[in-house]
């Protein structure tokens, strides 16, 4: 029997940053009451249906679309921004274009089979699917999982290049003054050296007036049995959480002194480690080559750390009354996962607009201390230590974030209320979106 509810079709970029997201906001917009068709290329749809529980229990539907990545100079069955460096991050960003002519054979399908959507929500990086869901007369909005704040500096910067007009280390960014100076020392090395031929910045130069943006939240998996039972034998508000999120690391040098600072600071942490940029990222952690001597048999014999190879059930874990404080790379997902259980972070951004999230996190919302600025600087043992005692310990600052967060957390429950007439606000902005998308004169 054919699905009689409003379908919206979801399109992510290939990368889990993007993937996850989507996703979370696909259970929502199920639990609203639609029908979701969820579409990314085969390998994507594959690792997705291991995750997805079977129906009833999800409807969500997921659907393939063409692709080839050998076409393109990629390695076989590259897919995913997970499994490549950089350059080739790059490479896979150019390739998305050619995605566009199996995605409107995928439209016109449902169309003619009576299934047109409602709406298609597509990643901020597919500008052009703007142009093929008008074809069909379908409402179209873009998703991004990033914050608004961030994404506009990024916005900006790469469509501005302000800081290649001015020698100072400081700046405001022409469009977006509200904010505030932006130093050099936090942006990301790809937009810092970036010119009219940059590969990135010409691909924004046509992707980004297009964009609109949202955001959400992730879910990674791991043992979580493990780290459950490890956290309820800690005290409350004891446990110091370190993720750089599915993608970054940081480099060798900065791994051991972040290692000698949790040695000499004396707090209970859980590290989810990858290898450093001077090794291979997606491998195993091998604590033995990448730490100090001694560090993790010592952690492990005290019962004061628990270090985790590549991926933690990181919602779980920022969700229990142990956790403290959040070591972040700032991605945007990891910071609505702390600021939603009114966990305070330090940041530590290592690219993308992660350096803006962080700058907003600090001066406009108070909930997070800074550490560092990328992998090419040297952070010291000393200061890595006395930023943990500062957002741990009892000093007037970290009470102030401390109790912020919880505020913080406070306006996220409120704003997901959803009890009968009396809804919060996001709540109310999803409901608002599907009125605009039914009302719509296409």
């Amino acid at each position: 029997m054919a699905d009689e509810r409003p379908n919206v079709v979801l399109f992510p970029f290939m990368a889990q940053g993007h993937i996850i997201p989507f996703l979370a906001l696909a259970h929502h917009i199920e639990q609203m009451g639609y029908a979701v068709t969820f579409v990314n290329t085969p390998l994507n749809i594959k690792k997705l249906h291991k995750s997805l529980p079977p129906p009833p229990s999800s409807s969500i539907k997921l659907v393939e679309i063409a692709f080839n990545s050998a076409d393109h100079g990629l390695p076989p069955e590259m897919e995913n921004t997970v499994s490549g460096p950089y350059d080739l991050f790059i490479r896979l960003i150019e390739a998305t274009p050619t995605l566009e002519l199996p995605f409107r054979k995928l439209l016109s399908d449902l169309t003619e089979n009576g299934e047109k959507p409602l709406c298609v929500v597509s990643d901020f990086f597919f500008g052009w699917a703007a142009d093929v869901a008008h074809e069909f007369g379908i409402f179209h909005a873009i998703f991004s999982g990033s914050s608004g704040f961030g994404l506009a500096c990024s916005y900006s910067l790469r469509l501005n290049l302000p800081h290649k007009h001015t020698d100072n280390a400081e700046f405001f960014l022409p469009d977006f003054p509200e904010a505030g100076k932006v130093h050099v020392t936090q942006m990301p090395f790809p937009t810092l050296v970036a010119g009219e031929n940059d590969p990135m910045t010409k691909f924004q130069w046509k992707n980004l007036p297009k964009w609109s943006n949202g955001d959400t939240s992730r879910e990674a998996t791991s043992s979580l049995e493990k780290c459950m039972e490890w956290l309820d034998k800690r005290e409350p508000k004891s446990v110091l959480y370190i993720s750089f999120g599915s993608q970054n690391t940081i480099s060798a040098s900065q791994m051991m002194n972040l290692a000698k600072a949790l040695d000499a600071s004396s707090r209970n942490f859980i590290w989810v480690a990858r290898p450093p940029l001077e090794g291979d990222i997606n491998a195993e952690f091998a604590s033995d080559k990448w730490l100090p001597e001694g560090f993790p048999q010592r952690v492990h014999d005290q019962e004061r750390g628990l270090i985790i190879s590549r991926w933690a059930p990181q919602v779980e874990i920022l969700a229990h009354n142990s956790v403290a404080a959040f070591m972040s790379h700032c991605g945007w997902n990891s910071v609505l996962e702390s600021l939603k259980n009114g966990v305070p972070l330090i940041g530590w951004p290592v690219a993308a607009e992660q350096f803006y999230n962080a700058k907003m996190l600090v001066e406009e919302v108070g909930v997070c201390v800074e550490v560092a600025r990328g992998t090419n600087v040297e952070v010291r043992e000393e200061d890595i230590t006395e930023k943990i005692e500062m957002v741990m310990g009892e000093s007037e600052e970290g009470r102030r974030m401390r109790r912020r967060a919880g505020e913080v957390k406070e306006m996220i429950e409120e704003g997901m209320r959803d009890e009968g007439d009396s809804k919060g606000s996001s709540v109310k902005a999803m409901h608002e979106f599907f009125a605009a998308a039914n009302s719509s004169c296409f």
